[in-house]
C-alpha cells in the first residue's frame, strides 16, 4: 500500500530540486501533498513540480499589498513558462528546472492561462458574472489538473476539466470564509439557493466525468487523486449551503484518509 501520510520524498531518490518542490507543496498545500504521496513514485516526479508551481503562483498575489509587485511576481512565472515553451535555455530555479523537464508547449500554455486568471486575486473587484467565475475555476484548478494529467499520460481533456472544475469549486467553497475575511467578494451570488446550485452543478460535472473513467489512462490517473475530497464537500454544500459561509465544509480527517487510500488503491477517482 502506498503511503498517504505527510512523509518526505527524499528516500525515493529525488533530486534536491524535487525534494524542494515536495516540501513546498507539503507546507503550502497539504491536501495536494497527500494526494501526490498516494501516487506512484514515478508520478510524484511529475506532480510535485506542477503542484509547487501552483503554490508559488497562487500565493504571489497575497504576499504584498502593492499590486504592481504582485503583477511583477506573476510575470516572472509567465516569463519562465515562455522559456519552457520555446525549448531553449531555461532559468535555473528549484521549481522551474524540474518543471521544464516535464512540460511541453501545451502544458506551459495551460499553466500560463492559470497565471493570467490569478491576476484576479491581486485586486478586490468582484467577478463580473457567472461566466467569469466559471472561467476562473476552469483556468486555475481545471487547467492545473489537465497539465498534470497530460504530463503523466493520455487523458481526454474534457473529462479532466470536469473533474478539475468540480475539485476547484469544492476548494473554493471551503475557502469562502477566509476570502471574505480578506475583503474579497468570492461569489457572484452568495444566497444559499445560489450556493446550492453551484454545488449541484459541480456534482453533475463530477458524475459526468466518472462515466468516462476509461478515457483516462492508468498513468494519468494520479493527477485526478487531488479530487479525492470533492464529492463529499460538494454534497455537504448542496445539502447545507449555510455551511459554506460558516466554514463548516472541512472533511472529517479519518474518513478523508480512508477515501484517499481507497482511491489510490483502486484508481477510481
Amino acid at each position: 500500500m502506498r503511503s498517504t501520510g505527510n512523509c518526505c520524498a527524499m528516500s525515493d531518490g529525488f533530486s534536491d530540486d524535487l525534494n524542494a518542490c515536495a516540501d513546498l507543496v507539503r507546507r503550502g498545500n497539504p491536501d495536494r501533498f497527500r494526494a501526490a504521496m498516494a501516487a506512484p513514485v514515478s508520478a510524484r516526479r511529475v506532480l510535485f513540480p506542477i503542484y509547487a508551481f501552483n503554490v508559488e503562483v497562487s500565493r504571489a498575489p497575497w504576499m504584498t499589498q502593492e499590486s504592481i509587485i504582485a503583477e511583477m511576481r506573476l510575470q516572472w512565472w509567465r516569463d519562465a513558462l515562455e522559456e519552457i515553451s520555446a525549448g531553449g535555455t531555461v532559468r535555473r530555479h528549484e521549481v522551474v528546472t524540474p518543471l521544464a523537464a516535464i512540460l511541453d508547449g501545451e502544458g506551459a500554455r495551460l499553466l500560463d492561462d492559470l497565471i493570467v486568471a490569478r491576476r484576479w486575486d491581486i485586486y478586490r473587484d468582484p467577478f463580473e458574472d457567472a461566466a467569469h467565475f466559471d472561467s476562473y475555476l476552469t483556468k486555475t484548478a481545471a487547467h492545473l489538473m489537465l497539465a498534470a494529467a497530460r504530463a503523466l499520460g493520455d487523458a481526454t481533456p474534457e473529462v479532466v476539466l470536469d473533474v478539475g472544475y468540480a475539485s476547484g469549486l469544492a476548494g473554493w467553497l471551503r475557502a469562502i470564509p477566509k476570502l471574505e475575511e480578506a475583503g474579497r467578494m468570492p461569489l457572484v451570488d452568495g444566497r444559499e439557493t445560489a450556493v446550492r446550485d453551484l454545488a449541484l452543478n459541480g456534482l453533475s460535472r463530477l458524475r459526468r466525468a466518472r462515466k468516462r473513467r476509461a478515457d483516462i489512462s492508468a498513468p494519468a490517473r494520479p493527477a485526478l487523486l487531488a479530487a479525492w475530497q470533492t464529492a463529499g464537500v460538494l454534497r455537504r454544500a448542496a445539502k447545507y449551503p449555510g455551511a459554506v459561509s460558516a466554514g463548516a465544509l472541512e472533511p472529517a480527517p479519518g474518513r478523508s484518509s480512508l477515501t484517499l487510500t481507497a482511491r489510490a488503491m483502486t484508481g477510481r477517482w
